[in-house]
């Protein structure tokens, strides 16, 4: 079994965004990749044992994390998944289809070895942490309320932040909050525009009836919020959670120290969706590890421009898509850090 470090109760003092003018400051000058390390990993490609493109979107993701960690041959030797846990307020409007203790039980499942994160990230060679946040005490309900304080989205965003150091060749952010796939469908018609049904799915498993319902509530939220700054951080604020935010904050503060991400499904994405709205490059060092079967999913990496890298019909969450593809990251790094070149197998260019 793969136990993770756990981090409940880590982080609470960390203030990498102190206040809404540093977290502002921070996706306003977000750093680009290396071209000269892309364009070095570029000519590699070109002299190795093979017809050029022919290791299609493997060579685009050599490349890709070439520019991010700033080496020709990028390696994945230290990847990190953070699983990040909350609970929501909203689900006393029976939007999910089961009850907010599932959330406190999945955490001991990941701390106990048992979960399916725990077993994908052994085999995809990854470090997974897991980050508890003030499960005790749930947001509040979004409907007639903002889900959180300014402190509170502060402290969120910033234990996102803290589980991120320089050094990572890869991070992997993943979620468990029971009601928080009805905080994504409301942060992205929030952010994007369209109506709560383009975005509502079924979640953990809801009938049609459940469905009607979740959209509903969520009509009922955007009403209620209609009239507040359309900012990042006031959307994060008033319809995510205390997991949603912090996995905003870590993959903020992973372009700040030029970590590639591997994005997860449609409540990792949800995440930054209202950064997207804002500042549309917030998803250049991210890929998308696989499309889920949530409905808006698909969706909304559509508007992010991302082709993700699996379509498994996976809908669980914990970062289980995203480990699933990191396998395909280490095998396109494997290809292009260990094939010899032309010149050094003897064998002539352009066969």
């Amino acid at each position: 079994l793969h136990h993770p470090h756990t981090a409940a109760g880590l982080c609470r003092a960390m203030s990498t965004f102190s206040s809404v003018d540093a977290f502002d400051a921070a996706i306003a000058d977000m750093p680009a990749p290396d071209e000269t390390a892309m364009a070095s990993a570029r000519n590699r490609q070109s002299q190795l044992t093979k017809p050029p493109g022919s290791l299609g979107r493997l060579e685009e993701i050599a490349i890709f994390m070439a520019g991010w960690q700033g080496h020709e041959r990028p390696r994945l030797e230290r990847g990190r998944a953070v699983v990040f846990a909350g609970n929501h307020g909203v689900t006393a409007r029976g939007v999910s289809a089961f009850p907010p203790e599932v959330t406190h039980q999945m955490v001991a499942n990941f701390e106990a070895g048992g979960a399916a994160i725990n077993a994908l990230c052994a085999a995809a060679g990854l470090d997974l942490q897991v980050l508890a946040l003030e499960l005790d005490r749930p947001t509040a309900d979004f409907t007639s309320a903002p889900a959180m304080t300014e402190s509170e989205c502060l402290a969120a965003l910033s234990s996102g932040a803290a589980m991120v150091e320089a050094g990572l060749d890869l991070l992997v952010p993943g979620e468990m909050g029971i009601g928080n796939t009805t905080a994504a469908a409301a942060l992205c018609a929030k952010a994007l525009g369209g109506g709560a049904g383009e975005w509502v799915g079924p979640g953990t498993g809801l009938d049609p009836a459940g469905v009607a319902r979740k959209i509903g509530v969520i009509e009922a939220a955007l009403v209620f919020h209609q009239v507040a700054p359309s900012t990042p951080f006031e959307t994060l604020r008033r319809l995510g959670g205390r997991e949603i935010a912090a996995m905003a904050g870590a993959i903020v503060r992973a372009r700040q120290l030029r970590v590639p991400v591997l994005l997860d499904g449609f409540i990792c994405c949800a995440a930054i969706a209202p950064i997207f709205a804002a500042e549309p490059a917030i998803v250049d060092h991210c890929l998308a590890g696989h499309c889920s079967a949530e409905p808006g999913h698909k969706r909304l990496l559509e508007r992010f421009g991302l082709a993700p890298l699996l379509t498994l019909g996976m809908r669980l969450g914990e970062g289980s898509g995203a480990a699933v593809a990191a396998q395909i990251v280490r095998s396109a790094l494997a290809a292009h850090n260990q094939m010899a070149t032309f010149a050094e197998a003897g064998v002539a260019a352009g066969v």
